[in-house]
């Protein structure tokens, strides 16, 4: 029986499920409209956040370590990548670009698997946020409004970064005319490392604040990194607003559609086809919204310009 409660809990559980899509998708949309790089391996960033996180916690018996160390770590690993291997394809097409980031994404699931073996981990809980919060009379678990509020605040300090600082200012002109930006004497190429960097470190963070939710193994980030794209389609390459959008819409919509269209189907449908067409319907909504907007605004919802 669907009742206020379960919509507001499932509604919640789609905007912290768009939060991470938008940890993910900000660093790609940044990495892709700004470095025009197509990169593939950009959710085995999100993978190897999440393994890194989840062996420090189990050293340390703290989850907030692991959080923190998750962050420095897949900010070098980016940065390496970036610099050994990525640096040589800026120039390339982009199916050099995406052929060379699955040989990546390849490689960092062999490493995955040589270095923590096949099994999962499973992350604990941390204790103090091991409870619930009522919201508007609804229980609702304190680790995921933790996510939430965690993702908005990254969305703050993203929003500050781009529109409001010099290296904000650089990453808009690099997206605009990067000839322009090296002709007068900026490093361009390190403009370009700060943000592989800091997409990476996006993507550590999301990787390691879905360990205690999902179960941490192998190959976690190709199927999220599906959406994450849609996400940057919908709400347009490059902009940290369409982003923020896109992930929120995108979550609310994968979230609520698998909670309650097997129940709608069943006012008109047997309930072995409505269980059967409910989440194949669910799994298909995204990509009709995304076709939805491509009709009609083929940039996006917020292109870089306005983003």
């Amino acid at each position: 029986m669907v009742t206020w409660t379960l919509v507001f809990e499932q509604l919640l559980n789609g905007v912290q499920f768009g939060v991470l899509l938008f940890l993910l998708a900000a660093g790609l949309t940044l990495i892709f409209g700004i470095m025009d790089l197509m990169n593939l391996a950009h959710g085995s960033l999100y993978m190897l956040g999440a393994y890194i996180a989840a062996t420090v916690t189990h050293w340390t018996d703290s989850f907030l370590i692991g959080l923190v160390a998750a962050l420095p770590a897949t900010l070098v690993i980016g940065i390496v990548v970036e610099v050994l291997v990525l640096r040589a394809l800026y120039r390339r097409g982009h199916l050099d670009q995406v052929l060379a980031t699955f040989g990546l994404i390849l490689f960092f699931n062999e490493s995955v698997r040589l270095i923590w073996g096949p099994a999962g981990i499973q992350v604990p809980l941390p204790d103090f946020l091991n409870g619930s919060v009522d919201l508007f009379g609804v229980p609702y678990p304190m680790y995921r409004v933790t996510v939430i509020v965690a993702g908005l605040a990254v969305a703050g300090f993203l929003y500050w970064l781009v529109v409001k600082t010099r290296l904000g200012m650089l990453i808009r002109a690099g997206a605009s005319n990067r000839e322009m930006v090296a002709a007068l004497g900026i490093d361009i190429k390190l403009v370009f490392t700060l943000v592989f960097g800091l997409g990476a470190a996006l993507a550590g963070l999301a990787g390691a604040l879905v360990g205690p939710i999902r179960s941490v193994g192998i190959g976690m980030g190709e199927n999220v990194l599906i959406l994450t794209l849609v996400v940057i389609v919908i709400g347009g390459i490059g902009s940290i607003r369409g982003a923020f959008v896109g992930a929120l819409l995108i979550g609310v919509i994968e979230i609520l559609g698998r909670a309650f269209l097997s129940t709608l189907f069943e006012l008109v449908l047997p309930s072995n086809a409505a269980e059967t067409a409910g989440p194949a319907v669910a799994s298909m909504l995204i990509y009709i919204l995304m076709a939805g907007v491509l009709f009609f605004r083929p940039q996006g919802l917020f292109p870089a310009r306005t983003g």
